[in-house]
């Protein structure tokens, strides 16, 4: 088994402008591993407002190389529990997570669905995300969107907008990336007309300090993102939040996203299988998780003007799954 990587500069369709900054590029770290001339890719990216740099990245993988290729070829569970020693970034983690279930189904000829012995009920679709911008350059890009379903970052809030997004007729989800006030949630959550956006997404910082005062019971669908970083947190987050985002590459990849889903289905959360700004390397590691969720923010790889990648992808919202070995990616 040999693992390589490498930094790669997608640039994006147009400037992606969100509560943190503005940005036209996302630096992402591709890891693949090569094993008897299969091979498996995972996907990375840097987030300088999580102080997450992908030279750090490279610095862990030329430190564990060497121990990480003398593993066995073994099923990808008993992999992922030596991968744990090493300690490493959640985002690191999580590339080469997936890129050993990757390698591991082609070798086996054998999608993730089939090694995991899931059934394939139904795809959400997805949202697209529109950035931060002037009122009237968001409110005409949901109109001219031919996808069904948007995300709308905003960082501030007021019922002219609320009324205005909803009279676009499309389904409307909210996405503040923790901007918001204590003052405008309790305004959001007290309104009754909040029901009728599909979510309000991580509104305030991280930190039960902030999420004590959201009520699960209120109108608004409050979705935790940032506050749900491992199965651990499920049980603090749940009287406040009705749905969590279980993001791939922040929960540290496939096999612990699988199990904070199962356990937040047993819970009685609602589930969003979300994305960071991720080429079909990571959107297909998503997609795999897609079926059991009850949203989908998968757009990462639409928003990209260079991927190079093939596998499973999304379509004006809808879910195109490989058929393709592992999760699909080539």
């Amino acid at each position: 088994m040999k693992i390589n990587w490498k930094i790669v500069h997608h640039q994006l369709k147009e400037p992606f402008k969100i509560a943190y900054g503005v940005y036209d590029f996302r630096k992402a770290l591709i890891v693949s591993i090569d094993c008897k001339g299969k091979i498996g890719y995972g996907e990375c990216t840097e987030i300088d407002y999580y102080h997450i740099h992908l030279d750090d990245f490279v610095k862990d993988l030329e430190r564990i190389q060497l121990v990480l290729t003398s593993f066995p070829i073994e099923h990808p569970l008993d992999f992922f529990k030596k991968l744990q020693t090493f300690s490493l970034h959640p985002f690191l983690q999580s590339a080469i997570d997936c890129a050993f279930w990757d390698v591991y189904g082609k070798l086996h000829n054998k999608t993730f669905t089939e090694l995991n012995q899931l059934t394939i009920t139904h795809f959400p679709q997805s949202s697209i995300t529109i950035s931060m911008d002037e009122e009237a350059v968001q409110l005409q890009k949901i109109i001219e969107s031919d996808w069904e379903y948007c995300k709308v970052k905003v960082n501030l809030w007021s019922t002219s907008l609320r009324d205005k997004l909803l009279a676009t007729g499309k389904n409307i989800s909210i996405d503040s990336n923790g901007s918001f006030s204590l003052e405008t949630c309790e305004l959001i959550q007290n309104d009754p007309l909040s029901a009728k956006f599909l979510y309000f997404e991580q509104p305030m910082p991280k930190g039960a300090e902030n999420y004590k005062h959201l009520s699960r019971n209120s109108y608004t669908n409050w979705m935790a993102d940032e506050d749900v970083q491992s199965i651990d947190d499920l049980e603090s987050l749940k009287p406040h939040y009705k749905t969590i985002n279980i993001k791939v590459m922040k929960c540290g990849g496939l096999t612990p996203s699988l199990a904070i889903l199962q356990k937040a289905k047993a819970m009685h959360f609602n589930i969003m299988i979300g994305c960071m700004t991720e080429s079909t390397v990571g959107i297909s590691a998503g997609i795999v998780l897609a079926s059991f969720a009850d949203y989908l923010d998968l757009d990462g790889a639409n928003l990209i003007a260079n991927d190079t990648f093939n596998g499973s992808k999304i379509v004006k919202g809808e879910v195109v799954l490989s058929e393709n070995a592992g999760l699909g990616i080539n």
